[in-house]
């Protein structure tokens, strides 16, 4: 599990990198749970649902809860996802072109990793799983 967690954090920050600069951003997460039962999908995630099982290889997805924030260069903020779940980011400087993201469950911390977003474009952070069988957590991170 733990192979695979670092294999999609990876995936997905490949996927992402980007040379531009962040000046300022306005960040929205998702909360998911990710299924290998096969199922509908909340309605809610469609707009993600084929990048969601491309990173991930799971069948469905519900919505657990979500939150946005905005943070300017340098700068930090943080979103509050639900269940306890949280994203802390932070603009190191002024001419940087990474954020930090730390996912946080309660006073424990599930990632550390560099994000390099581009406007629109969904970066997916996999997670451990949520206590039942078969299921994961996930976060969709989007820069607007």
């Amino acid at each position: 599990m733990r192979l695979t967690f670092r294999f999609i954090a990876l995936l997905a920050l490949a996927v992402l990198f980007s040379h531009a600069r962040v000046h300022a951003a306005e960040i929205n997460a998702i909360l998911v749970t990710a299924s290998k039962s096969p199922g509908p999908s909340d309605a809610q995630l469609r707009p993600y649902e084929a990048t969601l099982r491309r990173i991930l290889r799971f069948e469905s997805f519900r919505l657990v809860g979500e939150g946005s924030t905005r943070i300017s260069a340098p700068g930090k903020g943080q979103i509050s996802l639900g269940r306890g779940h949280q994203l802390l980011l932070e603009i190191a400087g002024e001419n940087s072109s990474r954020i930090d993201a730390t996912w946080r469950h309660g006073k424990g911390v599930l990632m550390r990793t560099g994000l390099s977003l581009r406007p629109g474009v969904p970066a997916v952070l996999g997670g451990p799983e949520t206590g039942n069988r078969g299921e994961v957590y996930a976060v969709i991170v989007v820069a607007r």
